[in-house]
């Protein structure tokens, strides 16, 4: 769930940071760009390069967290004999590392979200739903496999 979430968000990220990327263009089309259909003004765009700018070295030191965190956890759940207090451990700082990357992500939305006029934030929800259909249609085609 918080992995399609971040997904999720991510694609939004990139929609507003990344206007010509060929991402976009995989998207279910509604007859034109998603960042076209937000009508955001070059102020807006810019405002928003400055939020993504401003939060790059957190978002990078999140990331950076939450992948260590993964390792070793992985790294415990390998180890022989297991560990269960380590494992136990392993799991708290993955969690603890998905929320921190959940707050961050949050909070910058929510400054993103500052700068859209009204019109705009509906625009927004439906480009969100639409990505969020996009996401749930590519999991569901593809086969459900172990590690």
């Amino acid at each position: 769930m918080k992995f399609r979430t971040t997904m999720l968000m991510l694609a939004a990220v990139l929609l507003f940071i990344a206007p010509g990327s060929g991402y976009a263009q995989d998207l279910p089309s509604s007859n034109s760009d998603p960042i076209q259909q937000l009508r955001l003004t070059p102020e807006q765009r810019q405002r928003i390069r400055v939020i993504f700018a401003e939060n790059k070295d957190e978002r990078q030191m999140s990331n950076r967290r939450l992948r260590e965190a993964n390792i070793a956890l992985e790294q415990a759940l390998d180890a022989e004999p297991a560990d269960e207090n380590l494992i136990d451990q392993r799991i708290n700082e993955l969690a603890a590392a998905q929320a921190g990357q959940t707050r961050m992500r949050i909070r910058m939305e929510l400054k993103i979200r500052r700068e859209l006029r009204p019109e705009q934030l509906a625009i927004w929800r439906q480009i969100r739903l639409r990505l969020k259909d996009f996401a749930d249609a590519q999991r569901s085609d593809r086969p459900h496999t172990l590690g």
